[in-house]
């Protein structure tokens, strides 16, 4: 895994650096298909930085997470929270949806062999 980050009118400090570092480590378990991570600090004219997550992953898949705050730290946090949200709900919908159209087809046929028969009188 690919991890990128980038800093904008704001210096990273290898504190910043690390634990952004420890909170992406983590994405992986939520989604395994991530190949790239970039971390995007931008330190506004106003004073509160923004943090932008950016997850790429097979099949050009795109997730993105951003928070803006009085802390970088707790920006990291809080935008990290949100792609794991992201992630979890992805890999939900895969889980679900991979044997829904076996269960379909059987669920129509035996529909179709309960259907009651008629009497000729």
């Amino acid at each position: 895994m690919l991890f990128t980050l980038t800093g904008k009118h704001v210096e990273i400090t290898d504190a910043i650096r690390n634990h952004a570092q420890e909170k992406i480590e983590k994405l992986p378990r939520y989604y395994d298909s991530i190949n790239q991570i970039e971390v995007i600090i931008e330190g506004n004219e106003g004073g509160k930085p923004s943090v932008e997550i950016i997850a790429r992953g097979e099949h050009s898949n795109v997730f993105i997470a951003r928070e803006t705050g009085d802390d970088t730290y707790a920006c990291i946090d809080l935008a990290a929270h949100k792609l794991e949200r992201q992630l979890r709900r992805k890999k939900e919908k895969q889980r679900n949806n991979k044997h829904i159209h076996g269960a379909a087809e059987s669920k129509i046929s035996s529909l179709e062999s309960e259907e009651p028969e008629e009497e000729v009188a």
